[in-house]
C-alpha cells in the first residue's frame, strides 16, 4: 500500500535519503582534502575539471581547500549528523513506540522537511557562486565573516547564501522539535507514562528540547550577521578594522558576541547529534541481550543530566579567545562534571551486556551498537583535556581537535546511525540488509576508524595546525608527514569500505526479501519497543 506523502514512515524516508547524499559529498569531499594535504603541489586534472578558477592547472588554491572545508564541515554536521539520528529515525520509530498512529502534525512534518531541503539547495548554490564557496568554516567567525566581499574571495554572494542556508535550517528544524514534543505529549498512548516510555523516545524528546532552546540561538545570531553584511549594522565586526587600505565604516562590534552565541548553540549540537544515538544504542543493545537494560531510570535521569549540561558548557570552546580565567574554571568543571552522566550510561551499557553474557547475539546492529561504545569512550577521554584552560591553549587550533571532534561527534554517532539502519531498515523499507556484508562492513569499519582518527591525536601531540591547507613546509612537521599519508591512506579505505553499505543497500532494495513481522526475534517484554 503507497503511503501519503505525509505519512511519518514517507518522511523518515525522505530525511534517510537526504542525510545518505549528504554524506556520501561530505565523505567525498574529505578525501579530497586529504590528498591534497599530504600531495598539495600535485596536478590533479579532475580537480581543474571541477573547480577550473579555484585549481588552474590542477593544483588547488588555499581558498578552494578553505572552502571545501566549510562545506564538509556544514554537510555532516547539519544534514547528516543532525538529521539522520533525529530526524529520519525519530520521525520513523517515535509514534510506534508511542502507540500512536501519526505525528502530532503530519502536515507540518512534510513542511520540515521541504524547509530543510531548501536549506540544502541554498548550501550547494553558496559553493557555486563566481566569488567561490565560503571559507570561513562551519562555525564562520567575524569579523571575516562579517564584512561582505571586501574581506576577499569567497566573502561575497557565496557567505551570504551561506546564512541564508542555516537560518533556514534552524527553522526546519525548530518546526520538527515543536512536532516531537508534541507528539511524546499528546499522541502517546494513555496508558503510557511518561517514565514508561522507551529510551529512544526519552532521547528523541531531550533532544527535540535542546533544539528549540539552541536553534533560535543560532537563528537570531544569523540574521544579525545579515544585517552587519547587508544593512550596514555593527553587531560582530569591531570600531576602526582595516582591510588592506580600506578603513571599515562598522563601529564597536563584538566578534566574541558571535563565539558567545555560536557555541551556545553549537556546544548542545554536539548532544543533539549523539543523545538520539544513545537512545538507539541502548535499544539494541537491550534488544539482541535478550533482557531489560540495566538502571533503565538512571539512563533517562542521566539523558537530561547531559542536556542539561551540554547547555551550560559553552564556554570550554572560548578557552584561547581571552575568557576570564574565572569563567574558565567554571566552564571547566561544569565540562568534567557531563563525565558523570555519560560514564553512568557507559557503565550501564556495559552492565546489561555482562549480565546477558550467553544470550548475546552479535547481529550487525548489535556489533554496531557494541562499536558505538568503544568510540564514544574513547572519544571521551580526548575531550579530558580539552576541558583544562591549560591544555587546551596548546591543543586547542591542532589536529588533537580535530581527532576529538571527528571519534566523538562524528563517527560515534555514525554507529549509532548504522545500528538503527540495520535494525530498522525492516520497518523503514520493508527489507533485511544482508547480515554478512553487515558484519564485514562493521569489522573493516571500526578498525579503519581507529586508524584514521586515532593517529590525529599524535599529529596534534606534534602541533599540526587545523585549517591549514598546506603544512609540508613547516620543517618542525617534517617527521610526522609519514603519518599524515598513513591517515590519508586509511582514510581512503574507510571510505571504500562503506562501498559495501552502499550495495547492501541498494540489492537488498532491488532483489531483497520481504522482511518477517519480526525478523529480529526480540523479546517485547524487554522493556524497550521493536
Amino acid at each position: 500500500m503507497k503511503l501519503p506523502l505525509t505519512h511519518h514512515r514517507t518522511v523518515a524516508r525522505l530525511y534517510f535519503w537526504l542525510s545518505l547524499g549528504s554524506v556520501i559529498l561530505g565523505v567525498l569531499l574529505s578525501l579530497v582534502m586529504r590528498f591534497h594535504l599530504v600531495y598539495p603541489s600535485k596536478a590533479v586534472g579532475l580537480f581543474q575539471l571541477l573547480w577550473p578558477r579555484g585549481a588552474q592547472g590542477g593544483v588547488m588554491t588555499p581558498e578552494l581547500y578553505l572552502s571545501l572545508l566549510t562545506l564538509h564541515g556544514t554537510v555532516m554536521v547539519f544534514f547528516v549528523l543532525t538529521l539522520a539520528p533525529m530526524n529520519a529515525f525519530g520521525n520513523l520509530m517515535l509514534p510506534r513506540q508511542l502507540g500512536a498512529a501519526h505525528m502530532a502534525f503530519p502536515r507540518l512534518n512534510l513542511i520540515s522537511f521541504l524547509i530543510t531541503l531548501v536549506s540544502f539547495g541554498l548550501l550547494l548554490a553558496s559553493v557555486l557562486t563566481e566569488d567561490g564557496g565560503p571559507l570561513s568554516g562551519w562555525t564562520a567567525y567575524p569579523p571575516l565573516s562579517a564584512l561582505g566581499a571586501i574581506a576577499g574571495p569567497g566573502q561575497g554572494l557565496g557567505q551570504t547564501l551561506w546564512f541564508f542556508s542555516i537560518g533556514v535550517f534552524c527553522i526546519g528544524a525548530l518546526l520538527s522539535s515543536v512536532n516531537v514534543v508534541a507528539t511524546v505529549i499528546e499522541m502517546r498512548s494513555p496508558t503510557m507514562p511518561l517514565m514508561a516510555m522507551p529510551i529512544a523516545s526519552w532521547n528523541w524528546f531531550i533532544t527535540a528540547i535542546l533544539s528549540l532552546l539552541s536553534f533560535p540561538v543560532l537563528l537570531a545570531a544569523g540574521m544579525l550577521i545579515l544585517l552587519d553584511r547587508l544593512a550596514g549594522t555593527s553587531f560582530f565586526v569591531p570600531a576602526g578594522l582595516m582591510i588592506a587600505d580600506y578603513k571599515s565604516p562598522h563601529m564597536g562590534g563584538s566578534p566574541l558576541l558571535w563565539q558567545h552565541l555560536f557555541w551556545f548553540f553549537g556546544h548542545p549540537e554536539v548532544y543533539i547529534a549523539i543523545l538520539p544515538g544513545m537512545g538507539i544504542v541502548t535499544t539494541v543493545i537491550s534488544a539482541f541481550s535478550g533482557r531489560a537494560i540495566f538502571g533503565r531510570r538512571a539512563m533517562i535521569f542521566a539523558t537530561i543530566a547531559i542536556a542539561l549540561l551540554g547547555m551550560l558548557v559553552w564556554g570550554h570552546h572560548m578557552f584561547t579567545s581571552g575568557l576570564n580565567p574565572w569563567s574558565a574554571i567554571a566552564f571547566s568543571i561544569l565540562t568534567l562534571a557531563i563525565g558523570v552522566p555519560s560514564a553512568v550510561k557507559t557503565f550501564n551499557w556495559l552492565a546489561t551486556l555482562w549480565l546477558a553474557r550467553g544470550e548475546l547475539r552479535l547481529t550487525t546492529p548489535m556489533l554496531f551498537a557494541v562499536g558505538f561504545v568503544s568510540i564514544f569512550v574513547t572519544g571521551g577521554l580526548s575531550g579530558l583535556f580539552l576541558g583544562q584552560p591549560e591544555l587546551d591553549a596548546y591543543f586547542h587550533d591542532t589536529y588533537f581537535v580535530v581527532a576529538h571532534f571527528h571519534i566523538i561527534m562524528g563517527i560515534a554517532a555514525l554507529f549509532g546511525i548504522f545500528a538503527a539502519t540495520f535494525y530498522w531498515f525492516p520497518f523503514l523499507f520493508g527489507k533485511v540488509l544482508n547480515e554478512t556484508l553487515g558484519k564485514i562492513h562493521f569489522y573493516l569499519t571500526f578498525v579503519l576508524a581507529y586508524a584514521t582518527f586515532l593517529p590525529m591525536h599524535f599529529a596534534g601531540f606534534a602541533g599540526t595546525p587545523r585549517r591549514y591547507a598546506d603544512f609540508t613546509s613547516f620543517d618542525f612537521l617534517t617527521p610526522i608527514l609519514p603519518l599524515q599519508k598513513g591517515i590519508t591512506h586509511a582514510a581512503f579505505a574507510l571510505a571504500a569500505v562503506q562501498l559495501l553499505f552502499i550495495g547492501n543497500l541498494i540489492w537488498t532494495l532491488w532483489r531483497g526479501a520481504a522482511a518477517a513481522e519480526n525478523p529480529w526475534q526480540t523479546n517485547a517484554d524487554n522493556g524497550e519497543a521493536y
